[in-house]
């Protein structure tokens, strides 16, 4: 396959280099200093699943060079989604699928009104992972997954052709049926996950054994179900315990990737993460007090520090 990787950061450079490393003809879209060293050095991974090291990558930061491709992977952060789109629509032919990395639920929506209906594959995927420095991604832990499929549940040929270059590549992957309630599994946790470890400015570990900060994550959790279900998502209102427990069997070292661009003084998601469940409530009457205090909370660094 032909596959246009459009953000080449944790996640997108990951799952690219697997990709690559199976034998798919990869391209990575990047810019900067990440950029520069792909074109240089090329492109390395480091994980406990075993170390990707691609010493020639194909490398540009103008997807409109590449022509029409298979595939496009869109790994770029939430804020960039329309700019990102616009980008790849002179990649993106009649045949063309594009699938997202990204978090939220919000983002097909996004790319369905620029792209059309016809290209967009659902996706989520399970991953921690960033880049450490230009050119170089670190894989923490052992989870490594991608899920996806058709809105329309079929087992489409194209769909077929990605999971083959998925397994090639040594990527746990998961065609869904239900997409829709995938994606919005994952936000589930996710919300939780980046709300609580970012507010809290903790690990998972403290925040699980604490009496107090486990009930306000299982809430946080809790208040995301009640806006899926209300928006006609097949959500167990037994979901939110579920992932309580999931959170106990993971690294207690582990945070989000908000967590660390809080840290790092960079912009934040939570205006798609807990604000998109506050916006998403509203429009079905849901409340959603814990996930606004969130938002609130973090308004003042969600844009990240002035550049000096």
């Amino acid at each position: 396959m032909r596959i246009a990787v459009m953000g080449t950061g944790g996640d997108g450079g990951y799952f690219g280099a697997r990709l690559a490393q199976g034998g798919s003809d990869v391209t990575f879209v990047a810019r900067g200093a990440h950029l520069a060293a792909l074109r240089e050095r090329g492109l390395t991974v480091e994980s406990k699943l075993g170390d990707v090291r691609l010493p020639k990558v194909q490398a540009t930061d103008d997807p409109s060079r590449l022509g029409s491709v298979d595939l496009v992977l869109i790994g770029v952060k939430l804020w960039d989604t329309e700019t990102a789109a616009h980008a790849v629509s002179a990649i993106v032919g009649p045949t063309t699928a594009v699938l997202s990395l990204q978090n939220g639920v919000q983002k097909d929506d996004v790319l369905r009104d620029i792209l059309g209906r016809e290209p967009l594959l659902g996706g989520v995927c399970w991953i921690a992972s960033t880049i450490v420095r230009a050119g170089v991604i670190s894989h923490t832990g052992t989870v490594q997954k991608l899920v996806f499929g058709e809105y329309d549940g079929r087992r489409s040929t194209r769909a077929e052709a990605f999971l083959e270059a998925c397994r090639r590549g040594g990527i746990d992957v998961e065609l869904s049926l239900d997409i829709r309630k995938a994606i919005w599994e994952k936000f589930v946790f996710l919300v939780g996950l980046s709300a609580t470890t970012t507010t809290i400015r903790s690990p998972i570990g403290p925040i699980c054994t604490n009496p107090r900060t486990r009930r306000f994550l299982l809430d946080i959790m809790q208040e995301v179900i009640a806006v899926g279900q209300a928006h006609g998502v097949a959500l167990s209102a037994e979901y939110a315990e579920d992932r309580l427990a999931f959170c106990d069997e993971l690294p207690a070292e582990m945070v989000s990737s908000m967590y660390h661009d809080l840290e790092r003084g960079n912009r934040l998601e939570v205006d798609w993460l807990s604000g998109g469940v506050v916006e998403l409530g509203q429009v079905v009457g849901v409340p959603t007090p814990l996930n606004r205090a969130v938002r609130d909370i973090l308004a003042l660094p969600a844009n990240g520090k002035p550049k000096t």
